[in-house]
């Protein structure tokens, strides 16, 4: 499949179900409402801006534990809200669907803590509710203390997490795709007759990892399976993204850093049959932009004082599995095997092309993010939007939330007409499914070459 030299952005706004998400302590800011988290006004007002701005999806982020690898505790994280408390990204998902019509909804879940019979059911309900536009963000788990909460002993180790998770979606694609027939649901009134039993059928599987036994509990939904989604761009991460993914979503302080993480994508996709553009690469990037470079410099400046550096290390403790409490300020930041986010670390230490440390983490700078940082006025956002695609062949971003809402306005408002008038952004919805929004040349169902799609009858 050949590219465009100039295609559509993908954009979503990244948020989580916590006061804070990537930014610890934003929060506080007089301006911010992420205290509102656990009210649905505050996701029902956030979907319809997002939707006014044409963005793809509101993407949810979810981490099933409490941070406390720094200091041994997690006092700092609680302190901070540093992702904590933390809701169930699921449940404000149909309050948002009710009140607008096209934005797709990309929601993280963990299969280490679902069983993926009543997991299938509920994506399924929620695709239902939605009228197709659910994404599943697939992710592995890794906070020691979640696993603990569950009474587990510990976490499978990293790779181990990806081969349960191949179990899992196998489970899931059984369930989604192969138990119920297409029109086994007649609703036929007259006859008295709601599904032709013969037409469902019970899925066995028997796996490493998970057992099911039974039919699916859902009838299918508009895309059958969600859009798949994936956050894991470890050397295990990608081979899994290769073969699952949709969409993948990488981080990188620097384009090279980026531009390597595309290529490899790219590159698991085509091994494992697949066309190395049917996986979306999406960039995590913090967006500070105001109508004019002065403003959004004293902008970025305002939210820095803000910045909790005890919550933001107790944040970057639990993605590296280093605890940060016992480094001074200005000590570089180790690499060092862990049972956490292994491409986060790599990419802070071993690809970093200069040393990272402790103090940098601690800013709005594309160490402290792991990602870009775009600052200044629409067209400078623009112009570096335009260079990091140019460089890495990402196809879009994930849109970090800074202060609330008004960063999401500024990115609706200011930025994306910018974007649109460079015609690197739409200017309206497609229609169909969010599958079908965000390829357009597909269908609402998985593609033939998804291996999911081998499990239809």
């Amino acid at each position: 499949m050949n590219r465009p030299t100039r295609r559509e952005l993908r954009l979503n706004t990244f948020q989580m179900a916590a006061p804070s998400h990537n930014w610890a302590g934003l929060w506080r800011h007089p301006r911010d409402n992420q205290v509102d988290y656990n009210r649905l006004t505050y996701w029902t007002e956030m979907a319809r801006t997002a939707e006014r701005g044409l963005l793809d999806g509101i993407f949810i982020a979810d981490v099933f534990g409490i941070y406390d690898v720094y200091g041994g505790n997690a006092d700092a994280a609680l302190t901070a809200a540093a992702q904590a408390p933390q809701a169930d990204p699921t449940l404000a998902i149909s309050a948002m669907a009710l009140v607008t019509e096209h934005i797709g909804f990309g929601v993280t879940a963990s299969l280490t803590h679902d069983h993926p019979f009543a997991f299938a059911r509920r994506f399924t309900t929620l695709d239902h509710l939605t009228g197709g536009r659910l994404g599943w963000n697939i992710v592995t788990g890794y906070l020691e203390s979640g696993a603990r909460g569950l009474g587990l002993q510990s976490l499978r180790g990293h790779d181990e997490r990806y081969d349960a998770a191949e179990d899992y979606v196998t489970a899931l694609y059984k369930l989604w795709e192969g138990s119920w027939e297409d029109g086994a649901a007649v609703r036929d009134k007259a006859a008295g007759v709601f599904a032709q039993a013969s037409r469902v059928h019970p899925v066995v599987h028997d796996g490493p990892y998970y057992q099911v036994n039974g039919r699916a509990l859902a009838e299918p939904s508009p895309q059958r399976t969600p859009v798949l989604y994936q956050a894991g761009t470890s050397a295990r991460g990608r081979v899994f993204a290769g073969r699952h993914a949709e969409a993948s979503f990488i981080n990188g302080q620097t384009p090279a850093i980026a531009a390597k993480a595309v290529r490899a994508l790219r590159e698991s996709a085509r091994a494992a049959g697949r066309d190395p553009h049917d996986v979306l690469a999406l960039l995590g990037a913090t967006v500070i932009v105001a109508p004019t470079t002065a403003q959004a410099h004293d902008l970025r400046d305002e939210y820095r004082r803000y910045i909790d550096a005890a919550g933001q290390l107790a944040l970057v403790s639990g993605w590296t599995g280093i605890d940060l409490s016992k480094l001074a300020p200005d000590d570089v930041l180790p690499f060092a095997k862990s049972n956490a986010v292994q491409s986060t670390l790599e990419n802070l230490t071993v690809n970093a092309t200069q040393p990272t440390r402790v103090r940098d983490l601690l800013d709005f700078s594309p160490a402290g993010a792991r990602a870009p940082v775009f600052v200044g006025s629409p067209v400078d956002v623009a112009d570096q939007i335009e260079q990091w695609v140019a460089a890495t062949d990402i196809d879009g971003f994930n849109l970090v939330r800074t202060v609330m809402p008004e960063s999401l306005d500024a990115i609706v408002d200011l930025l994306v007409p910018e974007l649109q008038s460079r015609g690197l952004f739409k200017t309206r919805y497609p229609e169909g499914t969010l599958r079908e929004k965000l390829f357009p040349a597909g269908t609402a169902r998985l593609p033939s070459r998804h291996p999911g799609a081998a499990f239809r009858r």
